[in-house]
């Protein structure tokens, strides 16, 4: 089950991570997680892949709040600045582009970006699971919608 679903968890890790260490370190705190709570498992909740998923995303963003250099990744912002838009730079495009270009961001502003318009989470969980201020996560939000219009704009 581990070399199964190895890539696409590593594709996830590598969201929240630039160091392979870190990435495999993530995937393999998920997954233990997972082996250890499969009993907890119930098919009538949802699909296998989705609560595997789940529990070692939630794993990754245990490890970046454990971790003391996540504060330097961060600069905090205040709430009245008001960087905030509806607009989601990945509808149009395919897995495989929103992977190339959310490579392209900063490593902060790519966790963010990820969790609010790949998995759908809302400004505030995402400011409560990294330890971060909601003005900050709009901040980062703002700043990716920014650096991937130019490299739109780049392509065309």
């Amino acid at each position: 089950m581990y070399r199964q679903f190895y890539p696409v968890l590593f594709a996830l890790c590598k969201n929240f991570f630039e160091d392979k260490h870190d990435i495999i370190t993530a995937i393999n705190n998920g997954m233990l997680k997972v082996f250890a709570n499969i009993d907890q498992y119930d098919a009538a909740k949802g699909e296998f892949f989705s609560w595997m998923y789940t529990t070692v995303r939630n794993a990754a963003l245990t490890l970046l709040r454990d971790r003391k250099t996540q504060a330097f990744d961060y600069v905090e912002i205040e709430d009245s600045m008001g960087f905030e838009s509806q607009e989601n730079p990945f509808e149009q495009l395919s897995a495989n582009d929103i992977h190339v270009y959310l490579m392209q961001l900063p490593v902060a502003t790519r966790r963010i970006c990820s969790l609010y318009y790949m998995d759908g989470f809302p400004v505030k969980e995402i400011a409560s699971s990294l330890a971060i201020s909601e003005g900050t996560v709009k901040w980062h939000l703002s700043e990716s919608r920014n650096r991937l219009k130019v490299i739109f704009e780049n392509l065309l």
